[in-house]
Formats: C-alpha cells, sequence, structure tokens
C-alpha cells in the first residue's frame, strides 16, 4: 500500500529531475520514499500523508526559533502587504545590513564594515571569490576537501594527485580549465597549506573555508587553525573568505567567528559570507568584510554583481524579526538542548555497542560511526556509514525526522521543549540497536 508520499514522489519524479529540486532531499543515501512535506511550526513537521515528527532539521538550519514563529510570520505577511518586490532600495535594507554589522563584534574586533545582501548561500560564496580575485588581482582559490561552498563551477572541484596540484572537475559540467583554478588540500593540515603558498603564494587570490565544516558531517578546526589560515592568507597578500552560511547566527550571536573571539582566538577574516539563520527561512544571504574590500563591488568598484531579489523585502522582514529575536536567552536553549540530545545519542549508541564518535561546534553536533572524531574529509568517508540508514528509518518510525545523510549536523531549535526532547530520547535505543544490527552491503 502506497501513501500520499510513495504517490507524490511518483508524481515529482515525471517532472523533476529525480523528483527533487536539491539532491540530498531523494533519501539517496537512506533509501525509501522522502517525505513531502505539507506544514510546520515550532519543533514539529507534518508531511503530506498526516503524519507528525519532531524535526532535528531545523530546514538545514534557518529554523533557529522554531518553525512559522508567530512574530517572523507576521512580518512577512506586513511586507507582503506592502508589496512583493520592487527591485528598488528599501529601508529594510539598510536595517539588515546595520544588525549584521552590529552583530559579527566582540569587543573591538568588528571585521563586517560594509554588507551585501543576496538571495542564496551559493550566490554569497560566489560573489566573495569574485570579489577576492578583483581585489588581489589574482586568479587562484584554495579550498578544503569535503567543505560546501555552494555549487558555483570553481566550488565543484575535486583534489588533484598532490598537495599543491591544480584540482580536476568534480561534476559534470565544469569545465577543467575552471576547475583549475581551485586548490585542494585536505582540512586542518597546515603541512599542505604551507605547501600550497610555497608554490603558488603569489598567484593565491584567497583561502575559502567553513567556519566549522559541517557538510562532511561536523569536524571542527583545530585549535588555531582558523587563525593560522587568516595568518597564512596575510603574509602572502591573500584574503581569508569565512563561509558561515551554515554557522553564522546559529552557533553564536556572531556566528563561529564570534564563539572563537570569545574564547581567545583571535584572527580577522576579510569576507564572511552568510545564509540560512540570515533569512529566517526565506530566500537570503549576504556577505560582509571590510570596507577597502567590499567596496570593490559594483556601483563602487570594478566587481559586478547585481540581482533582481537581492533584498528581497520579504525576505528582508523575516531575517530582521528572526535577528531580533535571536536573545542570549534563544541561544542557551539551543545550546541546552542541543547538549543534552547529543548526550543521548552518545549514550545510546555506546549502550548498543556501536563504535561512534560525536562532534560538536558549538549547538551543531552529528555522529561518525568510527573510532574517534574526525579531523579531515578522508576520515569523515572512512567510517561504518551503511550504520546510518537503519538509524535513520528507525527514528523516523518513532517520530523523529532526522536529516537524510550521515554527513550532515543535526540542528535543535528553540522551540524543542521538554515534550520534544523526551520524544527524541525515547526514539534513540531503538535506533542505536538498528544501528548495531546493520551490516555492510556485500
Amino acid at each position: 500500500m502506497t501513501d500520499r508520499n510513495d504517490d507524490l514522489f511518483s508524481a515529482a519524479r515525471a517532472v523533476i529531475p529525480g523528483g527533487v529540486n536539491s539532491p540530498v532531499r531523494a533519501y539517496g543515501s537512506v533509501g525509501g520514499t522522502p517525505r513531502f512535506l505539507a506544514s510546520a511550526r515550532g519543533a514539529r513537521v507534518t508531511d503530506a500523508a498526516g503524519v507528525e515528527y519532531v524535526d532535528l532539521v531545523a530546514s538545514w538550519g534557518p529554523a533557529l526559533l522554531g518553525h512559522a514563529h508567530p512574530e517572523v510570520v507576521a512580518a512577512v505577511q506586513e511586507a507582503a502587504n506592502r508589496g512583493l518586490s520592487f527591485g528598488a532600495p528599501t529601508e529594510g535594507e539598510v536595517e539588515l545590513a546595520e544588525l549584521i554589522a552590529d552583530r559579527v563584534r566582540v569587543g573591538d574586533a568588528a571585521p563586517v564594515e560594509r554588507v551585501r545582501l543576496v538571495s542564496t548561500g551559493t550566490e554569497a560564496t560566489m560573489t566573495a571569490i569574485r570579489l577576492a580575485r578583483g581585489a588581489t588581482g589574482r586568479d587562484l582559490l584554495v579550498k578544503f576537501a569535503g567543505h560546501y561552498h555552494g555549487h558555483s563551477d570553481g566550488l565543484l572541484a575535486a583534489a588533484g594527485s598532490g598537495v599543491a596540484t591544480l584540482a580536476l572537475p568534480g561534476s559534470a559540467g565544469v569545465p577543467a580549465p575552471i576547475a583549475a583554478q581551485t586548490l585542494v588540500i585536505d582540512y586542518n593540515d597546515r603541512a599542505a597549506l604551507e605547501a600550497v603558498f610555497a608554490e603558488h603564494g603569489d598567484r593565491i587570490a584567497a583561502v575559502i573555508v567553513e567556519a566549522a565544516a559541517a557538510n562532511m558531517g561536523v569536524v571542527t578546526p583545530e585549535p588555531g587553525f582558523n587563525r593560522f589560515l587568516a595568518d597564512i592568507a596575510h603574509q602572502h597578500g591573500a584574503l581569508l573568505i569565512l563561509d558561515e552560511v551554515l554557522t553564522g547566527f546559529r552557533v553564536h550571536p556572531a556566528g563561529y567567528w564570534g564563539l572563537q573571539a570569545e574564547a581567545g582566538e583571535d584572527y580577522r577574516p576579510d569576507i564572511i559570507t552568510f545564509g540560512k539563520v540570515v533569512g529566517g527561512g526565506m530566500p537570503l544571504a549576504a556577505l560582509g568584510g571590510r570596507a577597502e574590500v567590499m567596496d570593490m563591488l559594483a556601483p563602487v568598484g570594478p566587481v559586478y554583481q547585481a540581482g533582481t531579489l537581492s533584498g528581497n523585502p520579504l525576505s528582508v522582514a523575516a531575517g530582521l524579526a528572526t535577528l531580533r529575536l535571536a536573545t542570549p536567552d534563544v541561544y542557551a536553549t539551543v545550546d541546552a538542548a542541543a547538549s543534552r540530545i547529543a548526550s543521548a545519542l552518545d549514550a545510546a549508541l555506546t549502550d548498543a555497542g556501536v563504535t561512534h564518535a560525536i562532534s560538536h561546534a558549538g549547538s551543531l553536533f552529528s555522529a561518525s560511526f568510527r573510532d574517534g572524531a574526525p579531523r579531515d574529509y578522508a576520515q569523515a568517508q572512512a567510517q561504518e556509514s551503511f550504520r546510518y540508514a537503519p538509524f535513520f528509518h528507525s527514528m523516523r518510525e518513532h517520530g523523529v525526522a532526522l536529516p537524510p545523510s550521515v554527513f550532515e549536523a543535526w540542528f535543535l531549535t528553540a522551540a524543542h521543549g521538554e515534550d520534544e526532547l523526551q520524544r527524541i530520547e525515547a526514539a534513540l535505543p531503538a535506533a542505536a540497536s538498528a544501528a548495531a544490527r546493520a551490516l555492510a552491503a556485500s
């Protein structure tokens, strides 16, 4: 017997490639039929068949306050009543840019002096790279294996055969000469970065890095690594682009940079990219940084970027409402809930005898089915990932929705109350047992 989700997936595959509009939604790594969501409120989502789940995806991060927060919804509705899109400057854009710049501040350190609003995280990182190239007059980009910065051509590059070789295309449709402008090295590997700069230093425009990796599971920078990136880039006249599309305003009021700055790790990124939370669930992203760099953007400077929907008034309204509501109490609530569930996950897997490690980046966390937390992409891949699919489906059967990939972070929200937390905790032992029974594919 099929349910409404099966019917919708069948219909979707007839008109949408793979039946989804973003690949991870297809359940390719866990199997089964994707849940087509019909509604969401607070910490819960409801699928097309009317089944409700406690949600640990949170729209991949934006729902910091919980889904459909009444004040955020009201702000969007009020904005919609004034018009859906203008293609002209609005007062809200100024307010949001000011709010972003004001939040990214710890003590006297304030790395965001100018802000440009765009529509997606991919657009933000793409623009940041073009800006870095324009500011330095150089072409090469350094990125880290396993870090995801959107799907623009130069960022879909796979590592070459040596630490200082140019990259190869990591996707069909990416021309080799474009991929060759990107150098891909192992994360947390200082020696590899030194080798790259020794060979190509006068040609490198920028290093781009997730503030804390969260697209190969959560893999945090080793102590001092982000500061090392800034130091070596600046020594060679290159820029540091800190990608906080995922971590920005989710793990701390000033993002992961703020979390590190408060802990005493002093470094200055030249450009920071934001997404997810900054738009409150609406299509909005941003990049910000030093005035002398950001003012290279048109219409002031020679680096071109434009977008009809940049600074869309509905997205701006959602972003303003979300950031204004994201108080220290909200972060404390999310941190406490994430710590509680991560501890329960650790205990359940331990009791079931499943080899695992839990990695944390502020309130973000994930489990890897290996002995010891991974420090780079190769280690993240070297795990018994076959254990995740039965774990995932057991949680879903018990009313908890997880990210449909072992290589994604888990997200808590300020709306996860005692009932939701207990329901997650109650589902974990059976899921851990399912993981323990899993067999690798022959």
